[in-house]
């Protein structure tokens, strides 16, 4: 049987080949959030953090004997496959950047070596828009609700290499609260003035930057 000693991007996606899992799938079967498979994708060279170790440990421990040789089967074969660059770049996040008057909604997410203030976001599956998937996770996220106001432009993320698309919306309701613990560790509401000091200005998209400016 195969050992894994360290888990990485790779070796995590070859457990989710193996288990014939979508991204979403597999995120529901582990018990966190597409963005950290696609995560996995993307960076295929990081090791997830120590309790998400154990978490993969356990999959791979659980999983019955026919996983285990596909696995094996599979996990040679990945190092001559196609680049995870392109294969990230074919991936959509929608990001969402919802303002409530003077302020503007951001979650602290769980890196796996520290935390980073980011805008709410979420995958976007086969079919779904990109005004949709940021409302549901923003929601889903935090709680708060929101409508889409324009669609800010879309570039391959510097750092992640993913599709993303970003959205500017109005807050409608909600309290917000962290709904997503295993992926975030705070959420809150952040004066436009006080932004830069939670994202520094030359990680934020342009156009995020000239429409909250203009708001």
């Amino acid at each position: 049987m195969e050992i894994v000693k360290t888990w990485t991007g790779r070796t995590a996606c070859v457990l989710q080949a193996a288990l014939r899992l979508t991204n979403e799938q597999f995120a529901e079967h582990l018990g966190i959030s597409t963005r950290t498979v696609v995560r996995w994708h993307s960076s295929p060279d990081l090791a997830p953090r120590t309790e998400m170790q154990q978490l993969l440990d356990m999959t791979f421990e659980k999983a019955g004997d026919a996983v285990r040789r596909r696995f094996g089967m599979l996990l040679r074969p990945t190092i001559e496959a196609e680049p995870p660059q392109a294969q990230a770049q074919a991936l959509r996040v929608a990001i969402a950047v919802v303002q409530r008057g003077a302020e503007v909604l951001l979650v602290c997410r769980r890196g796996d070596d520290d935390l980073s203030w980011q805008f709410p976001a979420g995958m976007c599956k086969p079919g779904a828009t990109v005004a949709s998937v940021a409302v549901q996770e923003t929601h889903a996220e935090t709680g708060v609700h929101c409508a889409v106001r324009e669609e800010l432009g879309t570039r391959i993320h510097p750092k992640t290499r993913v599709l993303a698309s970003y959205v500017l919306c109005d807050y409608l309701a909600g309290e917000a609260t962290n709904l997503d613990t295993v992926e975030n560790v705070d959420v809150t509401w952040v004066p436009l003035t006080n932004l830069t000091r939670f994202i520094p200005a030359d990680r934020i998209y342009p156009p995020i930057l000239s429409a909250l400016e203009a708001a």
